[in-house]
């Protein structure tokens, strides 16, 4: 997520089914889920299937020492990790209905021995059936810069990724987040040689990040070394003060261009905890709340639905974040976690192709 500090929708998201709930928590006491068929190394026809949210370092994953997500301790045993994260997996499913999870990793955490550990994070969502997309940050100070901290420790961590999970067809790998030190020819040069060192992992398996702040998906869907690749987009509503509805729908369509079969929103977000409605339907087909994000998240929502896209919350959890969809609850070693926007959590669920149009 980059550091900073619509007309209302004509269509309202359903609740998640309180089945989901079960289905979920039944599934914390199930055995690893089978393996999905081996990839074909193409991309489909659209990326509705990713339906997810982030999981997040309280320090926006930015860090100079090993990861630690919220609710989880460097110090636990890979056990007892596994055992948190498959509870917090879970709760998404429950309360979401995710089925998609995006986990932060860095030379810190993978090149040392928190390794042994975190890997039981990756494990505990695959073993669910998740999705699983792995991406590399950057560092702070002066290394927050939007480039590559140290190569010589960035090759060996993506050489110890891949080799773990190149065989887990749940795990998806994005080479850097927000890579906007490049210029796009830069970037793309930098995604073309991740390709060509990981050429055994197939490439509808990695997700290239577009350039800048991954702020537009243009220019690396132009590119034919990066063919055969999904793309993920970041969008957010505080990079303007007011846009109407119509206005952030035409934002976003311009930073995907004529890309959405390949593309994936792996962040977006707004305030969850400051008690905005989402759901409030327009009062005629003209009208546009007076509120930014109420705009925001209607129109990307509408048009993640309209175009089959996947989308993927930031975050999903993320202590003291006030876009933070979940909050942790219970205890600390037997975690589980609550919506702090239920009108949110709608709207992803619109955004993911559920739901129906108000008085339908």
């Amino acid at each position: 997520m980059p550091t900073t500090p619509a007309r209302s929708s004509r269509v309202r998201a359903a609740r998640i089914p309180a089945g989901l709930a079960a289905a979920a928590l039944t599934l914390l006491c199930a055995t690893t889920a089978s393996a999905a068929p081996a990839p074909t190394g193409q991309v489909g026809k659209d990326t509705s299937q990713f339906k997810g949210v982030n999981w997040a370092d309280p320090r926006d994953n930015f860090a100079d020492d090993e990861l630690r997500l919220s609710g989880l301790s460097t110090t636990d045993s890979y056990s007892r990790t596994y055992a948190k994260s498959t509870r917090i997996i879970a709760a998404f499913r429950a309360n979401l209905g995710a089925n998609t999870v995006r986990l932060p990793i860095n030379p810190y955490t993978v090149n040392g021995s928190y390794w042994k550990s975190y890997r039981a994070v990756i494990d505990a969502a695959s073993d669910q059936g998740f999705k699983v997309i792995v991406s590399y940050w950057e560092g702070t100070g002066a290394q927050k810069d939007g480039f590559i901290d140290d190569a010589s420790a960035y090759w060996p961590m993506w050489n110890t990724v891949v080799n773990a999970y190149k065989h887990d067809s749940h795990v998806y790998f994005e080479p850097m987040n927000e890579p906007h030190g490049y210029t796009e020819t830069e970037w793309a040069d930098i995604a073309a040689k991740w390709l060509d060192t990981y050429a055994t992992v197939p490439r509808n398996r990695v997700f290239v990040s577009g350039a800048g702040y991954n702020d537009h998906v243009t220019s690396v869907c132009a590119d034919p070394r990066l063919a055969g690749t999904y793309l993920s987009l970041h969008h957010y509503g505080f990079w303007k003060s007011y846009a109407t509805y119509d206005e952030w729908k035409s934002d976003l369509k311009e930073r995907i261009g004529d890309c959405a079969g390949r593309t994936v929103a792996d962040e977006f977000g707004a305030p969850m905890t400051t008690g905005l409605n989402y759901d409030v339907p327009a009062p005629n087909a003209d009208a546009t709340s007076d509120n930014n994000f109420i705009n925001y998240v209607q129109a990307v929502t509408d048009t993640f639905r309209e175009l089959k896209m996947g989308s993927v919350y930031w975050p999903g959890l993320r202590t003291d974040d006030t876009y933070s969809i979940q909050e942790l609850t219970g205890p600390v070693n037997h975690p589980w976690l609550a919506t702090t926007n239920r009108s949110g959590a709608d709207r992803l669920a619109w955004g993911w192709g559920r739901g129906s149009a108000v008085g339908s």
